[in-house]
């Protein structure tokens, strides 16, 4: 996985409320078993008419909005456990994910899969929201060594929280088992100096 420390970059604002994993990628395009391929139908009935030809109010289809930052409605993710909205999140090109609150499992998959979900204050969610629709070209800056996010044309900054060892994981670009590679020089320390040692 790509390492992240400090993403800068502009924000795609989606602001439906309670948007599940079906709507982020629905379930007929789950077929395939690895993680490529999946952005091009990121939101599909939400950027898409039934004809193919593109929604064309639909923030990703509006040429005025770009980056890697996705920012959404409260309550992201919901729905199934499906580990591959966070495959088509992040085939798309998003690195991060901002919302006032997001779905356990969701979550979970995001850090799982080298994205990063920060939740905010409803406030600020809804102060972010509104400065790129009116600005969007304002930057969004998320600092994961010091865990704050900032919005720098409004003054505006908040902390989030991490998991440790997710914080870990992302920062170095591990999944778990290159963070247990990491570690192995301690592993065989410890096996070495253990009681239970075969040697």
């Amino acid at each position: 996985m790509e390492k992240i420390e400090k993403l800068i970059s502009r924000g795609v604002p989606i602001t439906i409320e309670n948007i599940d994993t079906d709507q982020i990628i629905p379930a007929r395009f789950l077929k395939a078993t690895t993680r490529e391929g999946f952005g091009e139908n990121l939101f599909r009935d939400w950027r898409f008419n039934q004809d193919g030809t593109s929604v064309e109010d639909f923030p990703l289809n509006n040429s005025d909005y770009s980056g890697k930052i996705l920012v959404a409605g409260k309550n992201f993710g919901c729905g199934s456990s499906r580990e591959h909205a966070a495959w088509s999140i992040g085939d798309y090109g998003f690195k991060a994910v901002v919302s006032s609150f997001f779905a356990d499992i969701f979550k979970n998959n995001a850090l799982n899969n080298g994205i990063l979900p920060v939740q905010v204050s409803q406030d600020f969610l809804n102060a972010t929201l509104n400065e790129i629709q009116t600005r969007p070209a304002s930057e969004i800056i998320i600092d994961l060594e010091t865990q704050e996010i900032s919005v720098p044309s409004i003054s505006l900054k908040e902390k989030f929280d991490i998991n440790a060892f997710k914080k870990e994981c992302l920062l170095n670009g591990y999944d778990d088992f290159d963070f247990l590679q990491s570690k192995k020089g301690l592993i065989e320390k410890f096996e070495a100096n253990s009681i239970y040692s075969l040697n």
